[in-house]
């Protein structure tokens, strides 16, 4: 069966279990990664007669399984993998990990344990069928244990990542044609493990040609190991300073290319440690301060860029503000028209540092006529994860969408003439501020309101985009008071029925779930066409972006709020559905299998979650359905039986509640039930025990009536329960053997219908909720503000106090 993307990262992590607390994780992703990179290779040798990689027999995994308990495991394994490494040139690269390095991995029993048990995890993954692709599982898996790695590294060790959404986004902004030769040159001075050159190469259909230098060394062997495992088998990664030892220079010249990406360390005090040679990169600008790196490797850029070359670098904001040396040469970049666009991001969102920071767009073709500067400040747009920030999909598309098509969105983005970055007030700053301002408006107490009463027009006026998806509603919940001020028609605890019973929002609801039902039903045939040769994707991207077309006509709702309830259930759930269905096809995919078991470190079995368990104990068979869990197979095609085990369920909880309260009433101290009590608990045994005694000791009728009651109440409770195992059973069993009767037909239904088009309804729809809520908790916020005026107010205070004041005179104190 195919990986799912889940169980492999569960898989990867718990091989980075076997290594935590006996050493930083900067130094046990070389250990996984490595492994990893073994497995890989060796898979691919396997299925691939044409594979880049040779696999020496004594150099592959499948050897290694063979010094699995043996005594000098971490000895062999160490020679293993240099043999690999020697057979592919990549000494220094894949052996740089030492598996028999006692103050990392223990001694003796401690040590071989460790490195088998590694061995082990990574021996149950298959990677035969992984693709070279930007979509491939293996690629995901890197990307995961590079992501946690870097979290758990700290700030010092974590540079090495650049998270994958700002390559993505990076990529993006390049704007690679697609018909661009895989000759095509990019270049990162500063590539850190590879990730961002990678998703660069992927954004070009034919590839691109890929060049890169790294300075640390171990770094530098995991971008070479990142580019391998992603099919990259041929690039040039050259290691050492790029500002002092540029690789990619002939004589006093650096080399140049087509495209550029860099996420650089911030502001490096020491960048001119051997350094000799500027090789132009600062001729017609100032040299770089000397205790700030930034400029440096800005200028050093510029220079790798071809006549028409593009670049997209990442740069604290301190490069678009800074005064005396970085303003000149800002001036002269500025002036030159190199910079097209300027990006802010959230903060905290990289592993080396929490301040905030930006991309820069260089574009040299044309640049001599750029008239502006395009800026987004997309500062605003991302969710926790953890200890940092990430982007979501929506944030990253909407960045996409505003550079490309230069759109101008209030409080987002806007082209900025380079006639006011010049004026003399911003003197060629380009601090994002200055020309965009993010801020939400202030939510204005209004005095006259407060006085006089009503609603302010002003605060309504800034709910038009709800009155014109809605045009009758404001005219039904308020109307005119005086001249700038309305009132309610309706009590504000109704607003909500007002609103969501309104014709206009049901038609407006009915309209969102027509259009999703339209782009669901235009992107069928695409789905149910999915096969072995469907990139994921390049299928996401096509319905996802036929998605937001859809929904950009559409008034009020937000297409990027759309968007991203998609590209969740993507990642969450339907990316792993595809993936399986292009590894095994339509039909195999939808078959039950059996539980996959495993022995947990003190040799007890341990089985994956199980949607189906037949039979018990040792004859116990444990189901899972991958790709349609067993309540799709049962809506469709047992109804009635799901209904017949619904009402029993529904029995067996009253049944429940009724022996709850019972016992909450009479099984306390002094009451019916208490001399059955025992450690604070009852039941139906202890019930049974004490009515026996009871009716021997003569003890009150009342007793012996409740415990007879609450024994017939256990006894219900238990018949409701034994009623609704048995149907849950016998359901069990008739979808089970619905499974092998099942079409292509049905599957594609029950998958593509049912289980990914119901959830995506079912989210959107949320959406459409989420707005309505917005309005009526708006409605209601403005309500509760201006319901009594001052006056009003005043007069309650006054007649409160002449209360209280009545109240002490009665009891004999003078206020």
């Amino acid at each position: 069966m195919a990986l799912k993307k889940s169980d492999l990262y569960s898989s990867l992590w718990s091989s980075a279990d076997e290594l935590r607390g006996s050493m930083d994780a900067s130094q046990y992703k070389d250990y996984v990664l490595t492994l990893l990179f073994v497995k890989y290779v060796s898979d691919k040798a396997k299925t691939d007669p044409y594979a880049l990689i040779e696999v020496p027999e004594d150099g592959s995994f499948d050897y290694l399984i063979t010094l699995k308990g043996k005594s000098d495991v971490g000895e062999k394994v160490n020679v293993a993998i240099r043999k690999l490494a020697e057979a592919n040139n990549l000494q220094g690269v894949i052996n740089n990990a030492d598996f028999d390095d006692p103050t990392k991995l223990g001694s003796g029993k401690d040590l071989q344990d460790k490195v088998s048990n590694l061995i082990g995890i990574f021996q149950d993954m298959d990677f035969s069928g992984s693709k070279a692709e930007g979509d491939d599982l293996l690629g995901d898996a890197y990307e995961y244990l590079m992501r946690h790695f870097a979290t758990q590294s700290g700030k010092s060790k974590g540079q090495f990542y650049t998270p994958a959404e700002v390559s993505r986004v990076m990529a993006q902004l390049l704007q690679i044609p697609a018909d661009t030769p895989k000759a095509t040159t990019v270049y990162d001075p500063t590539c850190g493990s590879g990730s961002l050159l990678i998703k660069v190469a992927d954004a070009a259909p034919n590839g691109l040609t890929i060049y890169g230098q790294e300075n640390d060394n171990a770094t530098w062997a995991l971008a070479r190991m990142n580019m391998i495992l992603h099919g990259n088998e041929t690039h040039e990664i050259a290691q050492g300073n790029t500002l002092s030892d540029p690789k990619f220079s002939q004589s006093d010249k650096l080399e140049t290319f087509d495209y550029l990406v860099a996420n650089p360390p911030f502001s490096v005090k020491t960048w001119k440690n051997g350094f000799e040679k500027d090789y132009g990169r600062f001729d017609g600008y100032a040299w770089p301060p000397d205790k700030n790196g930034d400029y440096a490797f800005l200028l050093h850029m510029v220079k790798s860029l071809k006549s028409t070359g593009k670049g997209v670098v990442v740069l604290p904001h301190g490069v678009l503000f800074r005064a005396n040396t970085e303003a000149t040469i800002r001036t002269e970049l500025i002036k030159r028209g190199l910079i097209k666009a300027v990006i802010g991001l959230p903060a905290n969102l990289f592993y080396g540092t929490g301040i905030p920071a930006c991309l820069l767009v260089l574009d040299k073709k044309d640049a001599q006529s750029r008239t502006g500067i395009f800026m987004i400040d997309a500062s605003k747009g991302f969710e926790k994860d953890g200890p940092k920030n990430r982007l979501r999909p929506r944030d990253m598309h909407k960045i996409v969408d505003a550079f490309v098509n230069q759109k101008q969105i209030d409080r987002y983005s806007r082209m900025v003439p380079l006639s006011e970055i010049s004026a003399p007030k911003n003197d060629y700053n380009l601090n994002i501020p200055r020309y965009i301002d993010s801020s939400e408006p202030e939510d204005i107490q209004d005095l006259h309101a407060h006085l006089q009463g009503g609603i302010p027009n002003r605060d309504l006026d800034a709910l038009q985009p709800y009155w014109d998806a809605f045009p009758s509603l404001r005219a039904e919940l308020l109307q005119p008071l005086r001249d700038g001020y309305s009132e309610l028609t309706v009590d504000k605890a109704d607003i909500h029925g007002k609103v969501t019973g309104s014709r206009e929002y049901q038609a407006f609801t009915q309209g969102t779930a027509d259009t999703v039902a339209g782009w669901w039903a235009s992107k069928r045939e695409v789905l149910a066409g999915i096969t072995s040769t469907t990139r994921a994707n390049d299928l996401i991207h096509e319905v996802s972006e036929a998605l937001l077309d859809a929904f950009r006509p559409r008034p009020l709702i937000d297409e990027y709020g759309v968007y991203e309830q998609l590209m969740s259930y993507w990642h969450a759930s339907m990316h792993d559905d595809v993936a399986l269905i292009v590894s095994e096809g339509w039909d195999d995919a939808a078959k039950p299998r059996l539980a996959r078991a495993w022995k947990d470190k003190n040799n007890k079995t341990k089985y994956e979650d199980a949607h189906i368990v037949t039979g018990t104990r040792a004859n116990a068979k444990r189901w899972v359905m991958d790709l349609i869990p067993p309540e799709y197979v049962i809506a469709r095609f047992f109804p009635n039986e799901r209904a017949e085990l619904d009402a029993l369920i529904a029995e067996q909880e009253a049944t429940s509640q009724a022996v709850e309260e019972y016992t909450e009433e009479h099984a306390v101290e002094d009451g019916l039930l208490w001399e059955a009590v025992e450690d604070d608990k009852i039941t139906k045994a202890l019930a049974t025990a004490r009515l026996r005694v009871a009716k021997h000791e003569g003890a009150e009728p009342d007793e012996v009536q409740a415990l007879q009651h609450v024994i017939k109440l256990y006894e219900a409770e238990a018949a409701a329960k034994k009623a609704v195992k048995e149907a849950t059973a016998r359901l069990n069993q008739l979808a089970l053997a619905q499974y092998p009767k099942l079409t292509t037909d049905d599957i594609q239904s029950l998958v593509i219908d049912d289980k990914w088009g119901g959830t995506i309804h079912g989210r959107i729809g949320g959406e459409v909720t989420a707005l309505g809520q917005a309005l009526v908790a708006r409605l209601r916020v403005l309500a509760d503000r201006y319901e009594s005026t001052v006056g009003e107010l005043g007069a309650q205070v006054e007649a409160l106090a002449a209360k209280v004041s009545a109240h002490l005179a009665a009891m004999g104190v003078k206020p």
